[in-house]
């Protein structure tokens, strides 16, 4: 196998669990980098990189990363803490591809819910208490309450499963 690097962006832990969990998967000798975005342009012909959503696109770290990358195989893999359907987590990765450079290949994506943190659920309860709120709301507490046990061992193992291939 040729080396490869690990490179993500991690606002509340999720985006690491994806991180260990490909470290975990791939032999560890061939790893050439494991961190955060931000700290090197790895050599290695491979790169997993990985980001968190923010409006509908990846962070801004993990896009500064992905623009820097060239001539790589990038296997994209992220968590959003809105969104269950694959539509959704589909745009957010077609979004992420839009910057990457065409000299890249990717060799795969995986995406899936992650949790969030408790102040956005104490937020939204505030907003229900308003006049005027939001007719969703009670649907965005229940996402945010589905999050919770996010990325869980089924995701992990779809994201083995996804970077096996």
């Amino acid at each position: 196998m040729e080396k490869y690097a690990i490179l993500f962006s991690s606002r509340t832990g999720n985006t690491r669990i994806l991180a260990d969990a490909i470290r975990a998967a791939l032999p560890e000798e061939d790893c050439e980098f494991f961190g955060e975005t931000g700290t090197e342009i790895p050599e290695a012909k491979t790169v997993y990189l990985g980001f968190w959503t923010d409006k509908g696109n990846a962070d801004e770290a993990a896009l500064n990363a992905l623009k820097n990358l060239r001539n790589k195989n990038v296997f994209l893999f992220g968590t959003a803490g809105f969104g269950v359907e694959d539509a959704y987590f589909q745009r957010v990765l077609n979004n992420v591809k839009a910057s990457m450079d065409e000299s890249n290949t990717l060799v795969g994506e995986f995406m899936c819910q992650g949790k969030m943190q408790q102040a956005v659920r104490d937020r939204y309860v505030k907003m229900k208490e308003q006049p005027n709120a939001a007719p969703n709301l009670d649907q965005m507490i229940d996402n945010f309450d589905r999050a919770l046990s996010h990325p869980d061992a089924a995701d992990l193992e779809h994201l083995r499963q996804a970077i096996l291939k």
